[in-house]
């Protein structure tokens, strides 16, 4: 006889899995394990194909933008804590209308997925590449210091104009991308939102400067002292929550709250 904590068996055959196989099939998943052989690994499995599909953006394979806003999150949280530089680039495709309009959307579908493609190739595993919204994508570089930035940024514009992309069978084009780019504000706790706004505003100084250029935004530069360091994270009374409610907070206007005064908040 079962325990009363025992979950009630399930019959796999009472559960309408046929859509969610289908979708994971288009979606190149890996293959399931039988049903028979391991029930609770079948489940399992469809559980985690379709979180990954939540996740990827169909056509190119990269994040979404759901995926995205998480990276930014969780890389905010970083660099509140450690005062790492982390970079976010906007990627614009130019004049991608106008390869919709003269080749057809299979064309340009096709130059979405090279691009894709050569991002993944221009970054480090721990690098995220997503595509934004349309011929946008966007690229969180954590750990990425001020000094390489604009080489990193430069170097992936040369790398995505150097492609030819074959869109019929005798036709190749190159493309060129207008990249923003911003610095998470060290020792801030700031927002996706913020964030992603501030290099916004650098893709559209690129592209109103006349497009295939590279445009970043100055790092806001927090000065911390070693003692105001010890304050914030070396007081072991402070639990984790605490201590992210005494992180300074980027505002819309960009200026934050002083560090000293919040870590003596902190311990007062």
């Amino acid at each position: 006889m079962s325990s009363s904590n025992t979950l009630p068996l399930i019959d796999l055959s009472d559960l309408r899995f046929a859509n969610a196989c289908a979708l994971l099939a288009h979606g190149s998943a890996g293959p399931l394990p039988a049903p028979e052989d391991s029930p609770l690994g079948y489940v399992q499995s469809i559980i985690d194909g379709l979180c990954e599909l939540s996740l990827r953006d169909p056509l190119t394979g990269l994040a979404n933008r759901r995926q995205f806003r998480s990276v930014l999150e969780r890389e905010i949280d970083v660099v509140a804590r450690s005062g790492q530089s982390a970079l976010l680039l906007m990627l614009d495709i130019d004049h991608f209308k106008k390869i919709n309009d003269a080749h057809g959307h299979p064309a340009g579908d096709r130059v979405l997925q090279a691009v894709a493609n050569c991002l993944n190739a221009c970054v480090r595993p721990k690098d995220t590449v997503a595509r934004y919204g349309g011929e946008e994508f966007a690229v969180v570089l954590p750990d990425c210091q001020v000094s390489f930035g604009q080489t990193v940024a430069e170097r992936i514009r040369e790398m995505i104009e150097a492609l030819r992309i074959p869109v019929t069978s005798s036709v190749s084009i190159q493309i060129t991308v207008s990249i923003g780019g911003a610095y998470a504000p060290e020792w801030i706790r700031s927002t996706a939102v913020l964030w992603t706004d501030r290099a916004d505003t650098e893709l559209y100084r690129a592209k109103t400067a006349g497009r295939n250029r590279v445009s970043l935004g100055n790092q806001q530069v927090i000065s911390v002292s070693a003692e105001e360091k010890e304050l914030l994270f070396g007081h072991h009374a402070l639990s984790e929550s605490g201590w992210m409610d005494n992180v300074p907070v980027e505002t819309p206007s960009g200026a934050p709250d002083s560090i000293a005064q919040n870590a003596n908040r902190a311990i007062n």
